[in-house]
């Protein structure tokens, strides 16, 4: 295990040299509001980018709100001139998940990047997850609307199935559990048209098939949702997996991609309790899809500090405070070695113990109750076998949210909030 201190971008060179051939790269965090978490995130990022040769950058949030942003990084016709104002318009609870300071930094910074590039040499942002049905099914409209009128219909047939349900999707899956209401038919017709479409070139018409995707994705989870177990969140990760798949496919036979996501999604689930409960998540699948040594997985975490979260479900975030870690952690371990910031990169006969064996590991998602350390936040894990590298914050502070509009809050990820 190979330790570095970190206290400059240019600290990540052990790092960088140790992904250097991967074709994926998954950045995790410990929480979605921890400043230090998206600052470091960022800068690894940059470099991937720049030094790299990296293509894009997919995310733990909405496609539709995301492709938003990627118009306006790549500078596409009708793309915001600011990317501020794209993430400004994230509406989904949690909005400060990608509506903050920190992502909208690195986005001016991406914009300009892709400025002094060609336009077919631009690196992108996407978003990962299934939850925009709605969103994703008014994009088809207005796509097919422009550029496919005839093809409007088998839409419209998939929408008014959703339709008595108004937006309460959960409701739909509760009645797809009684009685003869699942839409699953009339979303496979509106998938396997758009597909037959996404065969033309075209940004649009990729988004329109991804758009397609994420509502056939959203049926079943609305529909697994309802039944408990794990079922719900490996419809949500095999999801991401998939559109990370279609991503790579889209850029090319050699393209790299970078992805924002909460450890809990991007270390190894086999290396956590998580796969005796039968769940996967998009770090596993990548490196078995992939192998082992094209995807690197970065892990985060810190010992104490602040946090932009919610107590309950839909309230309002506040910044609170994260209580010094449990004894026999990895957090408390790692503050006993690194008092400072480091990034542990692992792999070699030299591995510790308390590296290689099950350990208590922090995390926590967008909803939290400090009180509630003592016996909840953590996941026992084999750090050495669930990431490839962690970097180790000792103290953090909370991120900075961006005055998003703020929808009511919904069950769309309730329960995990991860």
């Amino acid at each position: 295990m190979l330790v570095q201190r970190l206290g400059a971008p240019s600290d990540f060179d052990p790092l960088l040299a140790r992904v250097r051939d991967a074709r994926i790269v998954m950045i995790g965090e410990a929480t979605h509001g921890t400043y230090d978490y998206y600052r470091l995130r960022e800068q690894l990022t940059r470099r991937l980018i720049a030094e790299q040769g990296f293509d894009f950058v997919a995310v733990e949030g909405d496609w539709p709100d995301c492709d938003r942003v990627h118009r306006s990084v790549v500078c596409a016709p009708g793309g915001a001139a600011d990317p501020q104002v794209a993430l400004e318009r994230f509406e989904r609870w949690p909005t400060w998940m990608w509506s903050n300071a920190e992502v909208a930094r690195f986005c001016h910074w991406l914009r300009a990047w892709n400025l002094e590039r060609p336009e077919g040499q631009r690196a992108g942002f996407h978003g990962l997850d299934v939850y925009s049905l709605w969103e994703s099914m008014q994009a088809i409209f207005d796509y097919l609307g422009e550029e496919d009128p005839a093809s409007l219909e088998a839409a419209q047939e998939a929408y008014r199935c959703f339709e008595p349900y108004g937006k309460k999707v959960e409701e739909y899956g509760l009645a797809s559990r009684f009685v003869s209401a699942r839409c699953e038919e009339e979303v496979v017709r509106l998938l396997a048209r758009t597909r037959e479409q996404a065969a033309a070139d075209g940004p649009d018409r990729f988004a329109a098939w991804q758009n397609a995707e994420v509502v056939a994705g959203a049926e079943r989870y609305y529909r697994a949702m309802v039944g408990g177990g794990p079922e719900s969140w490996n419809v949500r990760d095999i999801h991401m997996a998939d559109t990370l798949d279609r991503l790579l496919d889209r850029y090319g036979p050699e393209a790299r991609g970078v992805v924002w996501a909460h450890n809990t999604h991007v270390g190894d689930a086999r290396a956590t309790d998580m796969a005796a409960d039968g769940m996967v998540n998009i770090g596993q699948l990548a490196r078995e899809r992939h192998g082992a040594e094209s995807v690197a997985l970065v892990g985060f975490g810190s010992y104490r500090g602040t946090v932009v979260a919610a107590p309950r479900w839909g309230s309002p975030a506040e910044a609170m405070v994260v209580p010094p870690a449990r004894e026999g952690s990895v957090e408390r371990r790692l503050h006993e070695l690194l008092p400072e910031r480091a990034v542990l990169v692992f792999g070699g006969p030299d591995q510790p113990d308390w590296v290689t064996r099950p350990i208590d590991h922090r995390a926590i998602g967008v909803v939290y109750d400090p009180s509630f350390e003592s016996w909840g936040n953590y996941v026992p894990t084999r750090l050495g076998d669930r990431y490839d590298a962690f970097v180790w914050c000792d103290e953090t502070t909370a991120l900075h949210p961006l005055p998003a509009l703020v929808s009511p809050g919904e069950m769309e990820t309730y329960p995990a909030g991860v």
